[in-house]
């Protein structure tokens, strides 16, 4: 159910293990890369992670080849951007890990194209699902209705051995398990009412000039307000602005800008008071963690799994989304070939979410101190409390220490385990060494090696 990101990887990991897959969308998929109504926050930035990256290319071997050759920017981290966190700017450190930061329509067109090239795999395109079929037990298929033309309002059952819910955040599967007298999973949500606003742009030579991909501030519970301009496929940039509950982000063109001010520099307002906008402003305001614990016992009978939005949403300004979408489907592939273990539907399901448990732990662990926040898991448990002040030393660290930033940012990107922040290196300078130094104001170019 859904032919997004997460439905399209899951359904490739599939392929190996069913003689057909049938992927369910809504929508129709465009000639090429282009805007769906079903990804409300397509035209917002996406960025993929160095942990999305290994995915991506352990389940479609070369995909990372051709994102570059269809002109993905392939940005570098710390050196590309100008980064700003919890009151401090990132020295410009040589690159430890990269990202994909190109439009979220030419990823999803490159997967798509891989994806559909199988044989096993078909589309019913432009129908939605409206209830799963089966019972309390176990589910075997769903019921569709043709949302086009005179047939709309028909409905067809189509039946299936595993239904997977990669229908979104929007996802309407715990009723529809509820009806068929199934459990239904107890929801985690934390929500700080963070809501953003997009817009493209094209400068004269990027934000700072031609040795500088982006510029980006991340929020903090003394910075509520977060944003910056991320490069483009075409050479242009993707500006967001964000803000909390209240004090929402305008789409209205000349209210965009001055949003911007409420940013702790006004690098990219004056940047933005001479670049050409190319779109109007969009805006998103469903940003709320919400993780789905299937896993448990009793929560969803058998022949039913969820992965994607519809089981675990991030707030998306830490742009986790996409990589998760990766990790998730090589999980479902490594579960199902595990040959070890019988694959039944609670063992493959607590695997998929267990691919999303560092991206929650990161999203949730950061939302949950913002002034505001709401939510059933806001309060997190003793685990958390005890580790937020090593966390926080870490990120006042992270800035200036070429070490604590390695380790920092290969977490952050979901390609090593949070134990990397406690490695006796990173440990030592934690606990034991006042932050280094950073820069005072953006940092305009790149640091020299060995300098």
């Amino acid at each position: 159910m859904g032919g997004s990101l997460a439905g399209m990887l899951a359904a490739h990991a599939l392929a190996g293990h069913a003689d057909r897959v049938t992927v369910v969308e809504r929508d129709r998929f465009p000639d090429g890369a282009g805007p769906r109504p079903g990804v409300p926050q397509g035209r917002h930035p996406h960025v993929l992670l160095e942990g999305g990256q290994k995915a991506m290319e352990s389940l479609l071997p070369g995909f990372l080849a051709e994102l570059r050759a269809a002109g993905a920017p392939h940005v570098g981290l710390p050196t590309g951007l100008v980064l700003w966190q919890n009151g401090r700017w990132f020295r410009r450190l040589p690159a430890t890990t990269h990202i994909y930061t190109g439009s979220r329509a030419q990823l999803e067109e490159l997967v798509r194209r891989r994806v559909l090239a199988n044989p096993v795999i078909s589309t019913v395109q432009g129908t939605e699902v409206v209830g799963l079929l089966g019972d309390a037990a176990r589910v075997r298929g769903v019921v569709l209705r043709d949302r086009s033309g005179d047939a709309r309002g028909e409905q067809r059952e189509l039946e299936a051995d595993l239904v997977v819910d990669a229908s979104g955040s929007g996802t309407k599967a715990p009723r529809w398990l509820r009806s068929l007298g199934a459990g239904v999973p107890h929801e985690e949500t934390i929500d700080t009412g963070l809501a953003y606003a997009s817009r493209v742009y094209r400068g004269r030579d990027g934000v700072l000039g031609g040795d500088t991909a982006g510029y980006y501030v991340y929020p903090s519970p003394d910075q509520v307000h977060a944003g910056g301009a991320l490069p483009l496929e075409d050479g242009s940039h993707l500006v967001i602005v964000s803000g909390l509950r209240g004090d929402e982000p305008p789409t209205d063109d000349d209210e965009f800008v001055t949003y911007t001010k409420r940013l702790p520099h006004p690098l990219l307002h004056r940047w933005l008071e001479e670049a050409e906008p190319l779109s109007p402003a969009f805006g998103y305001r469903r940003t709320a963690n919400v993780r789905r614990r299937y896993d448990l016992s009793g929560s969803s009978p058998a022949g039913f799994l969820a992965t994607g939005d519809a089981l675990c949403t991030f707030n998306p300004i830490y742009g986790q989304g996409m990589a998760v979408a990766a990790m998730s489907a090589v999980a479902l592939r490594d579960a199902l070939a595990d040959q070890r273990r019988t694959p039944t539907t609670r063992r493959v399901q607590r695997a998929v979410l267990a691919a999303s448990r560092q991206a929650w732990d990161i999203s949730a662990g950061a939302d949950r101190k913002m002034p505001g926040a709401v939510g059933n898991a806001v309060a997190g448990g003793p685990a958390d409390r005890a580790a937020d002040w090593y966390l926080q030393r870490v990120q006042d660290c992270a800035p200036g220490d070429p070490v604590v930033g390695r380790a920092f940012r290969s977490v952050l990107t979901l390609s090593a385990p949070v134990t990397a922040l406690f490695a006796p290196p990173v440990a030592r300078a934690v606990l034991f060494h006042p932050p280094a130094a950073s820069p005072a104001e953006p940092p305009e170019t790149p640091e020299t090696p060995g300098a």
